[in-house]
């Protein structure tokens, strides 16, 4: 699959749920994700930050075989090397992570998103070529130490109309505040433990997925 054809599965997305193994009340990844394919999703970044390279790369080969029987899109946190090795569709990159620009020299047929505190962060990675952009800490949130400060949904309104390319938004976002971002103008909505912590989690994507749909398009 080439860039284009991922750019345009990307855009089609609504939920954008996130694996974290330790904030999954006791579950596996891949039974995080046998449930987030039960519901209905249709990406997932797969993020484990504790596993040493060679568990993560195996895990990821997993993942990949599993999201490509499903149709589901496959973005590897992080790992620029993994994401390519294991076929993935993309890898999302913090600002502390290899650059946008030496990304896409590595994997120029793989979507790149990066993570964005600001409007600055978020414009300096659109210009060095990344594909999305994800917005936040929306609300506060648990699942970043050291992050105190939360841009709240009014930077989703300012923010959106300076980018030309996809945005994702992220931080403490549940269920009771979603309609916040949507009425900011959100439409892909990145979450972690509002999943990886339900009780059931696949209901919990179908129940996202139609409140997402409910504000249609934007």
């Amino acid at each position: 699959m080439g860039r284009d054809e991922r750019r345009g599965r990307f855009e089609k997305i609504d939920i954008y749920p996130v694996t974290c193994e330790r904030l999954s009340s006791g579950r596996s990844d891949l039974e995080v994700l046998e449930a987030l394919i039960e519901g209905g999703a249709r990406i997932v970044q797969l993020r484990e930050k504790e596993l040493c390279q060679r568990d993560f790369f195996r895990l990821a080969e997993t993942f990949r075989k599993r999201t490509a029987h499903a149709g589901m899109l496959l973005i590897i946190n992080d790992r620029v090397d993994v994401a390519v090795g294991v076929g993935a569709d993309g890898v999302h990159l913090g600002q502390d992570d290899f650059p946008v620009r030496a990304a896409r020299a590595m994997a120029p047929d793989l979507l790149i998103g990066v993570s964005s505190h600001n409007i600055e962060e978020a414009l300096r990675a659109q210009d060095e070529g990344a594909d999305y952009v994800n917005i936040g800490p929306i609300f506060p949130t648990g699942t970043k130490e050291g992050v105190e400060r939360y841009l709240g949904p009014e930077a989703i309104s300012t923010m959106a109309p300076l980018l030309r390319i996809a945005f994702t938004v992220m931080g403490g976002i549940k269920e009771t505040n979603i309609g916040q971002v949507l009425e900011a103008g959100a439409r892909k909505i990145a979450v972690v433990t509002a999943l990886t912590q339900a009780p059931d989690i696949a209901r919990g994507v179908r129940a996202f997925r139609n409140i997402i749909s409910q504000w249609g398009a934007g």
